[in-house]
Order: structure tokens, then C-alpha cells, then sequence
């Protein structure tokens, strides 16, 4: 297979090493296409023997298509401009493949949805948390139903203060690029519950408000001459949030290399006024099974991971992943042992803790997973468990976050169904 990706910046190595090294045997890189020449370079400089590969501006996209014809575009570009590589890709004759979340709100997601009917082509949207070997265990045991017909669940996810800073930091600040963390973020985990609980969303209530990351924490803190940004601040060693981008090696070459050209800058102010996305965030959702779910996203807590409780008709089903056990003044306590726990809890019975499934790679072995079913997947065995996702899991994934947003704008519980009928959508 022949393979182009459009956006260098750091999500774009995983694939990049996948078909250039892991799976060099039976694909080929022949371009990369990005708006900032500096990261285009940084990026062909990694790869080895990368001299047949071609480096394009993101205004050459076309130009690109035309000349090297890709089977696959990989679309790693900012959030809000998924759609429109996308959609070009697909209406080139190639087929596409892109992060999470496809897209962000409803204009461009019905940009990819027609694009797709148009074409025909396939899109692949890389939900790598289904992958999991320990949330895969979660979905044998529902469809093995081990707790009988499941009713409700109750979902948390603890984002802590180094990564959840993090995206305070970023362009993911703006909610106009990427749709907020109910977007942005949540898109894994919502998408985790439509394919848990087989279903997918009809009804979302939702609240949420920035409490945390805001001017008046700052001030409590002492932080009131703070600046912009991190590097230049004048409070950088008394400030816990700060970041040192100059002291990372990859940071630094990917970004603050990057600056003159790009104008972007990666250590903005996690406390600044013009914020405007949400640090807590609480949505209620109604699926079209009957089942319900009350979902818990923070990006301010002590410690970060996850917590779901299953309620069925025979029992229920808990699973907690600690995966940093506290955070001081941007260090993390990496949890090791005995951090990831699952427990069935039956009626009439005693709890039973049982074995997870363990894996080995980045995020809990689920990446090389993924990675196998995307670049070679006639070395894996049938997925029994479905985890491929297309544009419309990419869209349901999407679609409860949107419909939050719209709740929280509003405060009134949003049915999606009408929603997708206001714009015309069909999935």
C-alpha cells in the first residue's frame, strides 16, 4: 500500500514508524504534506533512507495527490481541519485514515459523511483505546453477558495537572479547533460506550464550566504577574503549570524551532482570559438500546485514569485504571503495580477480582494491536470483536460531545436524532 500523511506535527509518528519501519515489507510512505517546511524536514530526516519520499506544502495537496497517488492519506493535521483533507483525499480515489476525533462539529462532519457517499471510499478512524487488551476484556465480558442485559453505567475519566494542563496550553484551548475535551478527548471514551454497549447515543444532557484553569486561580496561587507564555514569564519558577519547552529535545525541535515559521506557540498560558473550553464536565446519555450512562471528564485531578462501573440485570462489572497515582509541581508518580482492576460482582455472590488481560506496547499494548489490524492486517487473526471504526463510528464517537457542547450552551437536553436533522445528515 501506498501511503501519504498530511500533518507532521506529534501525532503523526505513529503511523509514519509503523509504515516506514514496523511495516516497511509491504508499504511505502511517497510524501508528506504540512504547512510548516521545518517540521516537513524534521520529519523525513527520522526516517531512514528517505530519499524517495516527497515533501509538500500544505497549499501542494492536490499537486501531491496528482503526482504520487496514494492508495491511503493519513489525516494527523489540527482537529478542525480534518475534514478538509479528508474529504479531498477521498474524492481523489484515495481512501483515508485520521486520528481521533474525525472531525468537530456538524458542518464538517457532514463534509466527510457526503464525501464518503459520493465516493464510495473507506475511512478509517484509529480509536486505539478499543485495542486495549484490558477494555477488550470489558467487551467479551458484556457480550458474553456475564452481567445479563446491561442497563446503565456510570463512566469517569481523571485527566491530571500535567496532562490535563497540557491542553490549556495548546491550540486545543480554542474550542473553535478542536470542539473542547468533550470533543477532542471524550471522542475515545464515547466511542468506548457505543461500542461497549452496542448502541449509540439519541439523547445527551450536559454541564460543564472552566473552575479550574482560569485567571482567578492563578491570582490565588500568587501568579499575578504571569505572561503569556511559559518561556518568557515572569513567574516561571514559582509557577507548578509551567512548561519548559526548551528543556525537551522533541518539544523543542518540533515547536520552538518551528516558531519564526510558524507562528505557533506550544507553552501558552494554561490561566489565560481568552481560554475557552471546559476543565469539568458531567453529561448524561440516553442510548437507543435503553441504555444510560453518566459520564465524569476533570482535568485538574490528582491522579489520572479512569473508573467505569457496568449495571446489568445479573450484577455488575467494575474496571479502574490508575495510571499516575499523584502529581506535585509536574511530577508524576507513574502507577506500576496492581493498577489496572477488574471485578465481577454477581448477584447472591461474593466479588470476584478477575485476571486483566495485559499487553505489551504504548497505551496498555494497544497501539501495536491497532497498528497490526491497519498495516498488515493479513498477519492478524478475525477480529471477533469488531474494533475497526469507519466515518460512522467516527461520527457517533463525535456526536455525543457535539450534542454536550450544544447542552451546555444552551441548558437543554439535546436529542440527536433532530440535530442530525437540522443539517441534513444521514448515517
Amino acid at each position: 500500500m501506498r501511503y501519504a500523511i498530511v500533518g507532521t506535527g506529534g501525532r503523526h509518528r505513529m503511523f509514519r514508524k509503523a509504515i516506514t519501519e514496523t511495516y516497511a515489507a509491504e508499504n511505502e510512505l511517497v510524501a508528506l504534506c504540512d504547512i510548516d517546511a521545518h517540521r516537513l524536514q524534521l520529519s523525513a530526516s527520522t526516517i531512514a533512507n528517505s530519499e524517495g519520499i516527497a515533501l509538500y506544502g500544505a497549499d501542494e495537496f492536490d499537486t501531491m495527490i496528482e503526482r504520487h497517488r496514494p492508495d491511503c492519506v493519513v489525516v494527523t493535521t489540527p482537529d478542525f481541519l480534518h475534514h478538509v483533507y479528508i474529504a479531498k483525499a477521498l474524492r481523489a480515489g484515495c481512501n483515508a485514515m485520521t486520528e481521533k476525533p474525525m472531525t468537530t462539529d456538524l458542518e464538517r462532519l457532514k463534509t466527510i459523511v457526503e464525501a464518503q457517499a459520493e465516493t464510495g471510499k473507506s475511512v478509517a478512524v484509529t480509536f486505539n483505546y478499543r485495542y486495549s487488551p484490558a477494555r477488550t476484556q470489558l467487551k467479551e465480558l458484556l457480550l458474553s453477558g456475564a452481567i445479563g442485559e446491561i442497563t446503565a453505567v456510570d463512566f469517569r475519566w481523571h485527566l491530571d495537572r500535567v496532562h490535563g494542563a497540557d491542553y490549556f496550553r495548546r491550540w486545543h484551548r480554542e474550542k473553535s479547533k478542536s470542539g473542547g475535551l468533550l470533543v477532542h478527548k471524550a471522542t475515545h471514551h464515547f466511542d468506548l460506550m457505543n461500542w461497549w454497549v452496542g448502541s449509540h447515543p439519541t439523547k445527551v444532557h450536559a454541564t460543564g464550566r472552566r473552575a479550574f484553569y482560569t485567571p482567578q486561580t492563578a491570582d490565588s496561587l500568587g501568579l499575578t504577574r504571569r505572561g503569556d507564555r511559559c518561556r518568557t514569564c515572569p513567574q516561571f519558577d514559582e509557577c507548578d503549570y509551567h512548561l519548559d519547552i526548551a528543556a525537551d529535545e522533541a518539544l523543542s525541535a518540533l515547536y520552538l524551532d518551528a516558531e519564526n515559521a510558524s507562528g505557533y506557540i506550544r507553552d501558552r498560558c494554561v490561566f489565560a482570559e481568552d481560554i475557552d473550553i471546559e476543565d469539568t464536565m458531567q453529561v448524561q446519555i440516553q442510548y437507543d438500546n435503553a441504555v444510560t450512562c453518566n459520564y465524569t471528564l476533570n482535568a485538574y485531578s490528582p491522579w489520572e485514569g479512569l473508573e467505569i462501573k457496568f449495571y446489568g440485570t445479573k450484577g455488575e462489572l467494575n474496571h479502574r485504571h490508575i495510571e499516575v497515582h499523584g502529581v506535585f509541581a509536574g511530577e508524576r508518580n507513574r502507577a506500576v503495580d496492581d493498577n489496572v482492576t477488574t471485578e465481577l460482582h454477581l448477584f447472591g455472590q461474593h466479588p470476584e477480582r478477575l485476571p486483566v488481560w495485559e499487553g505489551k506496547g504504548v497505551h496498555g499494548g494497544a497501539d501495536p494491536i491497532m497498528l497490526g489490524y491497519l498495516f498488515a492486517p493479513h498477519t492478524m487473526p478475525p477480529d471477533k470483536y469488531n474494533r475497526s471504526s469507519d466515518q460512522v463510528a467516527g461520527a457517533w464517537s463525535i456526536l455525543t460531545g457535539i450534542a454536550a457542547n450544544r447542552s451546555i450552551e444552551t441548558g437543554q437536553s439535546i436529542d440527536i436524532g433532530a440535530m442530525l436533522a437540522e443539517r441534513g445528515l444521514v448515517l
